[in-house]
């Protein structure tokens, strides 16, 4: 099994752009839904109900849409893009654990975790020297030490705080409050922060083909 830096895009991803987003944002569609409709689920497919309630039932639906969308991943892709590969094996972990123990702590823990792991590691590979932002970020862009070193610690302290957001959510709102803000409140806060990010890109871009020349 193999994964690759998200830093850079293969040949693949730039020909399945949607292709490649639909794999990313599919399986989080999948668990809103089928929390909503998860009574209606049940009915049409009365198996479901060895899960549990609405929400256990969206977490198994949640786990196989995962799991599915990796396997196309390396299937179409070529690769495992490295952030959803550690999201799916924390997916598949909590999950596991939420249903068999009928306890939904674990699986709302799971953004907690994931983003934690993410910001401790971009934070920490700074203390170290290294950037390990190709590590979990999409783009087609180079930059310089200093711009990789900016937006290493943005992202890593993002990271964090996404963390914290979904402690104070899940703890302090309902579980159809807390789905709706995991797919449709995280998006849109990420999305408004990577814009945020793009002077500082744009700032310390470089173009490789045009150092080699000089």
């Amino acid at each position: 099994m193999t994964t690759e830096s998200d830093i850079t895009p293969t040949p693949a991803d730039r020909h399945h752009p949607l292709l490649k987003l639909a794999l990313e944002l599919g399986p989080l569609l999948i668990f809103f839904f089928a929390n909503l409709r998860g009574q209606w689920l049940v009915e049409r497919f009365p198996a479901l109900s060895e899960l549990g309630g609405p929400l256990f039932v969206a977490t198994g639906l949640f786990m196989a849409a995962t799991i599915l969308s990796l396997v196309v991943s390396k299937i179409v892709l070529g690769h495992l893009p490295i952030m959803p590969f550690v999201s799916g094996i924390v997916v598949v972990i909590f999950g596991s654990l939420s249903i068999w123990l009928q306890n939904e702590t674990f699986i709302k823990m799971k953004p907690t975790i994931v983003n934690a792991l993410f910001g401790v590691a971009l934070l920490g590979g700074l203390a170290f020297g290294r950037s390990l932002l190709g590590y979990v970020f999409n783009a087609a862009f180079q930059l310089d030490a200093e711009g990789w070193r900016k937006l290493t610690i943005r992202w890593g302290i993002f990271f964090l705080f996404l963390a914290v957001l979904n402690e104070v959510v899940w703890r302090n709102f309902s579980d159809d409050t807390w789905v709706a803000f995991k797919v449709w409140g995280t998006m849109p806060i990420t999305i408004i922060f990577t814009l945020a990010q793009m002077p500082l890109v744009l700032k310390h871009s470089i173009n490789l083909e045009t150092d080699g020349e000089k």
